[in-house]
């Protein structure tokens, strides 16, 4: 599969048929790395693989899957734990439901967080163990802004979100010391198909990003080595700052006793 001149390592993209992960794959290419591509809608993911091979001369492989169904998924692992040629995972496939948490269905929710959750982690779980031996790889797992935010009134999309970003963060401490790279990317609002599938038109928003810049940005990140990417912040000692705040909290939390101030009914 590997192009003759390449000698970069291989991508593996998530969600690679459309937006933010079909961006990542133009990008990649024109660097010069071979891909692998994987989405559910293959006639679309055959449009982005014939684009790329004939314009930047790689190879990139395709790869149909829904991550939200355990075979296909278990079909991704398997190639992430063997293909060593692969040394940078985006995790970028998710989605979110229109409605109110109150009004999404039960069976909704599940797949929601199957994919927004359970396959980014299980694929970061298959291939972390051969990153760490050989001391080099990357992970990049696209988070978002409304993980911050429980006041956006997205509890769910917000919740897996949250969850991306801590597993990021927590990676990067284990696997960091062991030459592996994690990123976590936060969008805000990006155009993508998301919108759509959340029943918002997104065109009746302000301050959204195009996909282009904002994949653009996040690779400034990437080869900066940012642990955490917030592409539209104009302040990245905000982040520090809530960073600081996080930390502060972590000595008063070990007590072996309730607090003073749950020490009275009044």
């Amino acid at each position: 599969m590997t192009s003759l001149a390449s000698t970069k390592p291989i991508v593996l993209i998530t969600g690679a048929s459309t937006g933010i992960g079909a961006t990542y794959a133009d990008r990649f290419a024109r660097r010069g790395h071979d891909l692998v591509l994987v989405a559910r809608n293959k006639t679309r993911l055959d449009a982005v693989a014939a684009r790329l091979r004939a314009e930047a001369g790689v190879a990139v492989d395709v790869v149909q899957a829904d991550l939200t169904d355990p075979g296909d998924l278990a079909k991704v692992e398997a190639r992430l734990r063997d293909d060593d040629r692969i040394g940078v995972l985006v995790n970028n496939a998710g989605g979110n439901i229109p409605g109110s948490f109150a009004e999404q269905k039960t069976e909704d929710v599940a797949r929601l967080i199957a994919l927004n959750t359970t396959a980014v982690a299980r694929l970061a779980s298959a291939v972390a163990p051969r990153f760490a031996t050989a001391g080099s790889g990357a992970i990049v797992n696209i988070s978002s802004v409304v993980g911050l935010a429980p006041e956006f009134a997205m509890s769910v999309y917000g919740a897996t979100k949250a969850f991306v970003t801590f597993l990021s963060q927590g990676l990067t401490l284990e696997l960091g010391l062991k030459g592996v790279y994690v990123q976590a990317v936060l969008p805000a609002a990006t155009r993508t198909e998301i919108w759509g599938h959340s029943g918002v038109d997104v065109d009746t928003l302000s301050g959204v990003m195009e996909v282009g810049e904002l994949v653009d940005a996040a690779l400034v990140g990437f080869d900066r080595r940012e642990p955490i990417t917030i592409p539209p912040l104009p302040d990245a000692g905000q982040w520090d700052a809530l960073q600081a705040a996080r930390q502060a909290i972590l000595p008063n939390v070990r007590q072996e006793h309730a607090a003073e101030r749950y020490r009275t009914r009044k």
